[in-house]
């Protein structure tokens, strides 16, 4: 017979044994469920800023930020408060619809798209994203709640019990929305999988492999609908459809890529015999091609610009200085590159021209499709931290000319418009030289005028010009009074500024030149239609939101006025 003490032993050990294989599952299992809580945030933080990604080519930027975070907010709570009810109301565990919904979104975004000219840019972001991303984020959220109903939080307080699942949950979220929300922004365009199209189909992929199930056989329809009918998908084929329906309105898409600061397309008429390169919803500059290499234009050092306003950049040179600048001997900066109608201009006079310009692609197809000269100085950067540096270093290279022109979507990029920016340009400015800055806006707001404020605090002697008068017919109807303003400054403040009479080699043979090339329209003290106290004070770095509550105005009418410069279909079929 076993002693006492052996069976005591045992009884011991089987204790022991019972104990860590309990604290064992206990583990496992609540290590599982933050496992597929985390999961589901992740992905839905990703989809998030995807989400925008995709509406910015059919609507721009702005608009499609306008109603994200609201609607982000009511679909976590939609789908927290009602996790129970779907449990009990859906035949199937409700994790099952998220790859369902996920790989049908590319399908529904891209048959919303021609509805966008009814929805408008107020209103499409808001309903394209209520049928979307709204019920991927609405269905993941109540899969989290029913997660989280089994983690263990007896070690906490009641109170605090109750509050911290769906605390850490949208803390989280919000956490890694923040954190890969940029990566995401940086990495669009490195390969196709990071494309739009090719990140909401991964992000499908990943909700298969979460949540598999039969119910993916309802995903097949939106699958071949992309893999045949989506003309989103960047693939020569794709391309080649778009341009098959693109003929009916007279265009045609030469190339395209995604970039680090939106879709880039270069886009020809035919027919009217132009090509502009475009970026989301907003062009970044046009020229005629139909003059290239014919009658009059042949050997021309430069191209035809369809706006004039990228003629009148080009009157910095005939700003009357006091030691006349030599163009043999000069050198420029051109911050922003558009197509480089300013930038081939500059080098077509001889001055030894360097253009900043943050996204690769606008380069490449600047040089490629437009006609931009090799023999100039790129730096692919971002302008703020190139001047920044630049500005801070005296060996570094200073400019008797500095063209400022950054522009896209209907709003200026705040950071290039501070007066921190505008310090490091006056730095950059040799004593003897010339700024012009391009400012696109509505002068029925307070940012032209904040804008001009902050010009003038820098630069003691400006003079500011239009693109063309205001439509007062136009204005009356419609409120808006948007167009190109181009303020040109120098550091002499004893010296107003002052044109010199334009010569046949200033002209460079070129008739839009010879229209737009000296500036006309000077902007008057009436011209800033808002003149309250909204309208005063200055930009600076860290106080932009007197620009930025505006830029949801300003982009909204931008989409309208771009909406009638280029056919609706030829924006919808990005």
């Amino acid at each position: 017979m076993r002693s006492s003490e052996s069976f005591e032993a045992e009884l011991r050990a089987l204790a022991a044994k019972a104990q860590t294989e309990t604290w064992s599952n206990w583990l496992t299992t609540q290590c599982r469920i933050y496992l597929k809580t985390a999961t589901l945030l992740t992905l839905i933080a990703v989809y998030s800023t995807v989400s925008q990604l995709a509406l910015s080519p059919v609507y721009g930027s702005i608009p499609s930020a306008k109603w994200h975070a609201k609607l982000l907010m009511a679909a976590c709570f939609t789908g927290w408060s009602s996790n129970l009810f779907l449990n009990r109301a859906l035949p199937v565990r409700p994790e099952y619809l998220l790859p369902v919904i996920a790989l049908w979104i590319p399908t529904v975004q891209f048959l919303l798209t021609p509805a966008s000219g009814t929805l408008t840019a107020a209103w499409g972001p808001l309903v394209t994203e209520a049928v979307t991303l709204f019920p991927l984020v609405g269905v993941s959220t109540a899969c989290v709640a029913t997660y989280l109903d089994g983690a263990d939080l007896s070690a906490l307080p009641g109170w605090v019990a109750d509050a911290a699942p769906g605390l850490g949950a949208y803390g989280f979220f919000k956490g890694a929305e923040t954190v890969l929300g940029g990566l995401v922004e940086g990495l669009v365009g490195k390969s196709v999988l990071n494309t739009r199209l090719g990140m909401e189909l991964v992000l499908g992929a990943a909700y298969a492999l979460v949540a598999p199930s039969k119910l993916l056989l309802l995903a097949v329809p939106a699958l071949l609908h992309t893999a045949v009918l989506n003309t989103n998908v960047p693939t020569p084929m794709a391309l080649a459809r778009l341009n098959s329906g693109l003929a009916d309105v007279g265009y045609v898409v030469l190339d395209r890529a995604e970039s680090n600061t939106g879709y880039i397309s270069v886009i020809d008429s035919p027919k009217e015999g132009y090509r502009v390169l475009r970026c989301d919803h907003s062009l970044l500059g046009g020229e005629w091609v139909k003059f290239l290499g014919q009658g009059q234009f042949k050997g021309n050092q430069v191209a035809e610009p369809i706006y004039g306003v990228f003629a009148m950049l080009e009157a910095a040179r005939l700003v009357k200085t006091p030691e006349p600048i030599i163009d043999s001997e000069a050198n420029a900066l051109v911050i922003g590159l558009g197509i480089g109608t300013t930038p081939a201009a500059l080098v077509a006079h001889g001055i030894d021209t360097t253009v900043v310009e943050l996204d690769p692609m606008v380069h490449k197809f600047a040089a490629q499709y437009f006609q931009l000269p090799r023999n100039h100085t790129a730096v692919i950067e971002d302008a703020v931290t190139y001047t920044s540096r630049v500005a801070a270093d005296e060996s570094e290279a200073r400019y008797d000319y500095i063209i400022h022109d950054v522009f896209t979507g209907g709003a200026e990029p705040i950071a290039l418009f501070t007066l921190e920016f505008l310090q490091n340009l006056h730095t950059l400015l040799k004593p003897n030289g010339v700024v012009a800055i391009n400012y696109a806006g509505d002068f029925a707001l307070p940012p032209p005028r904040i804008v001009v404020n902050t010009i003038n605090a820098v630069f003691p002697a400006c003079r500011i010009f239009r693109e063309h008068p205001r439509d007062d017919a136009d204005f009356a109807e419609s409120g808006r009074d948007f167009t190109n303003m181009v303020i040109f400054c120098t550091k002499q403040a004893d010296n107003a500024i002052a044109f010199r009479t334009p010569s046949e080699r200033d002209m460079l043979n070129s008739p839009s030149r010879r229209a737009f090339l000296l500036p006309q329209h000077e902007v008057k003290e009436s011209d800033f239609l808002v003149t309250g106290e909204e309208a005063k004070g200055l930009l600076r770095k860290n106080e932009t939101e007197s620009l930025a509550k505006w830029h949801e105005v300003s982009a909204a009418g931008h989409w309208t006025v771009m909406r009638t410069v280029i056919p609706p279909a030829v924006w919808e079929a990005w």
